[in-house]
């Protein structure tokens, strides 16, 4: 059995550290010559506020470098930096270009002539990926004679781990990352998931563990100082040590066995060979479900029900809920959580995603989103109907549904939408391991 090589590399030091990395697995070996390379980060969401979301959610801006100095080496002139963020208004293209400017693109362009665009503002096509699977792929990335994936390590809430194959998500356009979140269990988010490499140029995966991110995939999570980088010409091979470098066996991480199935590739990692570290030296275990206590009072995640919130049953989210209603999922529960006085709501049901049905008896039904909307719109089960059509919901719109809802929401939370990314990350301020200069090209 011919093995694929995995590189695991403690990283210590700028540029070599990655340069260990990719050499062990020959990342670069199968790389044409005079190839046009396009390196996909993973920059999941950002904001134009003074404090953005980095560690643990944003590939840093040190390992993009580094990889753009050793494609470089080898002669390659033609490289681009290719990311398709979630803004809540698709039609926004500044805060992409905010965050490619503060992430240092500009002076890789101005040093290497590295180019920089947002998938967003560029041509897509068709790919069929098998079993009636279409969907809509950038056209530089597919056109492009070799990819770099350079995702962040992270476990996710959804997909259990976001890493290689996870990453390609965001080279998709918007009807295509809501049609992966499908309503159809046999066909879900997982299903989708395992196919967004089948169609790739040939790739390096390399994975930038230097922060990783427990609880993913965004700033909400928990994040830690890893220092890793794990690497190989073969993305799901990667995929598979990482997962169990996380702490996530393959063989529980749907989208990874689907992928397995998909290629006829063992999950037990029997024909991967590890070089580097080894796994059990580095693996720490990152949890990614959020634990929710459902009962006759209140439906909310653990630490909130803790604090005694009742007569509000906020439904844990499930596979159908896209990108962009998770956007506004953690505002919508801090905002219930800051509205709770010790008196009890008033039987609030909220309702997300595409598949959720309401709950007989309960007095107000708030639906967040179209799709909800459009799924429960005459269901006879719902007393009274708060609905939030919009796609992506707006936040204003979000706030007068809660108060119409008896919860007295507060609007600061809403209007400086922004600023919420810069209240999570607030934590490791003053915390040496968490070091800004990652994310600038000096």
């Amino acid at each position: 059995m011919q093995k694929t090589t995995v590189a695991i590399v403690r990283y210590e030091t700028p540029l070599e550290s990655v340069r260990k990395a990719v050499t062990l697995c020959k990342g670069l070996d199968h790389m044409p010559e005079k190839a046009r390379v396009f390196i996909k980060p993973n920059i999941v969401f950002w904001t134009r506020a003074a404090a953005f979301p980095k560690w643990g959610v944003i590939t840093t801006s040190r390992v993009i470098e580094d990889m753009v100095v050793l494609l470089k080496e080898r002669g390659i002139d033609d490289i681009t930096i290719g990311e398709g963020m979630v803004t809540m208004d698709p039609r926004d293209i500044k805060t992409p270009a905010h965050a490619f400017e503060s992430l240092g693109y500009g002076i890789l362009k101005k040093r290497y002539g590295v180019k920089y665009l947002n998938v967003m503002e560029r041509p897509f096509e068709k790919v069929d990926l098998g079993e009636g699977v279409v969907l809509n792929f950038n056209s530089d990335i597919l056109h492009s004679d070799f990819v770099v994936d350079i995702p962040v390590m992270k476990s996710h809430n959804q997909t259990h781990v976001s890493l290689g194959i996870k990453n390609l998500k965001g080279t998709i356009d918007v009807s295509s990352r809501k049609k992966c979140h499908s309503a159809d269990p046999a066909r879900d988010l997982n299903f989708m998931v395992a196919r967004l490499a089948d169609k790739m140029p040939p790739m390096l995966a390399l994975f930038d563990g230097i922060y990783t991110n427990e609880r993913g995939p965004g700033f909400d999570g928990r994040m830690r100082r890893s220092n890793l980088l794990i690497a190989s010409k073969d993305v799901l091979s990667a995929d598979l040590v990482g997962a169990v470098v996380l702490g996530q066996p393959p063989e529980t991480v749907p989208h990874l066995v689907h992928a397995a199935k998909n290629h006829n590739r063992p999950l037990d990692l029997s024909d991967v060979e590890v070089v580097g570290e080894r796994i059990e030296d580095v693996a720490a275990y990152h949890e990614y479900d959020f634990q929710y206590a459902g009962d006759e009072n209140c439906d909310l995640p653990v630490p909130m029900a803790k604090e005694g919130i009742q007569g509000v049953f906020y439904r844990k989210y499930d596979l159908s809920m896209c990108t962009y209603c998770s956007a506004v999922n953690g505002l919508i529960l801090s905002a219930i959580r800051y509205a709770w006085k010790g008196k009890r709501f008033d039987d609030v049901e909220v309702l997300t995603g595409k598949m959720m049905k309401p709950t007989p008896g309960k007095k107000k039904t708030i639906l967040i989103g179209k799709c909800i909307y459009l799924a429960n719109k005459d269901n006879p089960d719902i007393q009274e109907m708060i609905a939030v059509k919009g796609c992506p919901p707006k936040p204003m719109d979000i706030l007068k549904a809660l108060h119409r809802a008896g919860i007295d929401a507060d609007p600061g939370l809403f209007e400086n939408f922004e600023q919420l990314p810069g209240f999570f990350m607030a934590r490791y301020k003053d915390r040496p391991e968490f070091d800004e200069s990652f994310f600038r090209i000096q």
